[in-house]
């Protein structure tokens, strides 16, 4: 569990500092891309809990009774739906940037800002 905390912690501030103090549109996105796994490995790894077993009613876990203790689905739940959303908006943004190079010529920040 200490594993994936770091590595998602580690995820979300190098996104952040790509984010902060890249001056190309890609860079940035990656940037993004990067906190974002960065945060579905932690909401992953803080919904795990030891000795517990997958939420899947089957056979074997109706005949252990109600004492079998269940990992809880909401996380796993809510990275999937985060997982689609991040897609969706990282789409967006390389479209985003595909117009703004096909508008300006480049995807240099600091140059976006001297040709408008």
């Amino acid at each position: 569990m200490t594993i994936t905390l770091t590595t998602g912690s580690l995820l979300i501030l190098l996104g952040l500092y790509a984010l902060l103090t890249q001056d190309n549109l890609l860079r940035i996105i990656i940037g993004f891309s990067l906190a974002n796994t960065g945060v579905h490995l932690i909401i992953v790894s803080l919904g795990y809990l030891k000795n517990r077993t997958a939420p899947i009613l089957n056979d074997a876990m109706i005949a252990a009774g109600p004492e079998t203790q269940i990992v809880d689905p909401l996380p796993q739940a809510l990275v999937l739906t985060a997982i689609v959303i991040g897609f969706a908006i990282t789409a967006f943004l390389l479209a985003f940037a595909l117009r703004i190079y096909h508008t300006y010529g480049t995807l240099s920040l600091s140059n976006l800002v001297d040709k408008s």
